[in-house]
């Protein structure tokens, strides 16, 4: 991965290599999720490739709008439908999975979401910034630069601009 004036540019190569070491890390600590639940949309990527590397095949997504451009917010995080249902998560392991831990209220939102409904949470990213609210239980990187992931590289082919 290569640094540029302060950007992590994370390349689709090095995205394999992190993730492959974001699960052996959650393999080693002898924690076995039953779920992998992606945080969508940078959180769908590492999710999948978690949940091939781990061997879990129970995957499922929530959509978090909180992120409106660069470096613009919502107040609070929101929920995005559908919403799954929480009956649906009783007593299971969940690996809440995303791209970046950059405030962290993403990730405090979904983790909130899990708390007391689930049997275990924990939660795996590929960045870790210091100003998070949440350590992630597992994290590949800390950084404090911009980071450039592969997948929001590049403008979406279709028009309508908008945030990556």
């Amino acid at each position: 991965m290569a640094v540029e004036h302060e950007r992590e540019i994370l390349t689709w190569a090095t995205f394999g290599e992190a993730t492959r070491a974001l699960a052996t890390d959650v393999a080693a600590s002898g924690w076995e999720p039953d779920l992998v639940l992606a945080v969508a949309r940078g959180g769908l990527t590492v999710g999948g490739a978690l949940g091939y590397a781990l061997g879990v095949k129970n995957c499922a997504a929530v959509s978090v709008e909180y992120y409106t451009g660069v470096d613009a917010r919502l107040d609070v995080p929101v929920f995005l439908p559908p919403v799954p249902d929480p009956v649906t998560l009783a007593d299971l392991r969940v690996l809440v999975t995303d791209d970046v831990a950059d405030t962290g209220h993403t990730l405090a939102a979904v983790l909130d979401f899990c708390a007391g409904v689930v049997a275990d949470v924990r939660s795996a990213v590929l960045f870790h910034k210091p100003r998070s609210v949440v350590v992630p239980d597992y994290s590949w990187k800390r950084t404090d630069g911009w980071i450039v992931f592969p997948w929001s590289a590049l403008p979406p082919v279709r028009g309508g601009g908008g945030e990556q």
